[in-house]
């Protein structure tokens, strides 16, 4: 892409309850809603269209963890790079909501390359997801 401006992604996330799902995209990550019906609601995710699709049979939406920075990351996974700022209050939002964290918020690679502050967690259906927040954005693809 030739372009500054990137274009905004789609993804169709699988879960087992639209309601719960509302709730958790809408009231406790603070997303905006966007088109909606019975089974399924659009979500603005920083630009980007995340839609949740109420699906009847059960899927494992983890497969696996890979070991990163001595934790057991779950795979797959979505989030967004945020500001400091909007990582922290994020993180305290979560906490506030009792949510059940799979990595807690804390300093990833600290000191090395790359060093990021870094939050797992599931949505009510077992949709992993990451939010991150680097000190330097320039060290986003740091090798």
């Amino acid at each position: 892409m030739t372009s500054t401006t990137l274009p905004p992604f789609h993804l169709a996330l699988p879960v087992h309850d639209i309601d719960a799902a509302r709730r958790f995209y809408g009231e406790v990550l603070g997303f905006d809603r966007g088109r909606s019906a019975e089974r399924w609601t659009d979500w603005n995710v920083a630009g980007h269209q995340v839609v949740t699709h109420q699906v009847d049979e059960h899927v494992n939406a983890v497969a696996g963890t890979n070991l990163v920075d001595g934790h057991q990351v779950p795979v797959p996974h979505f989030g967004l790079v945020l500001a400091v700022d909007a990582f922290r209050e994020l993180a305290d939002r979560l906490t506030a909501a009792d949510t059940d964290f799979v990595i807690e918020p804390y300093v990833r690679f600290e000191g090395e390359p790359g060093e990021q502050w870094t939050m797992f967690f599931l949505d009510p259906s077992g949709n992993a997801l990451e939010f991150k927040a680097f000190r330097d954005i320039d060290q986003l693809f740091a090798e």
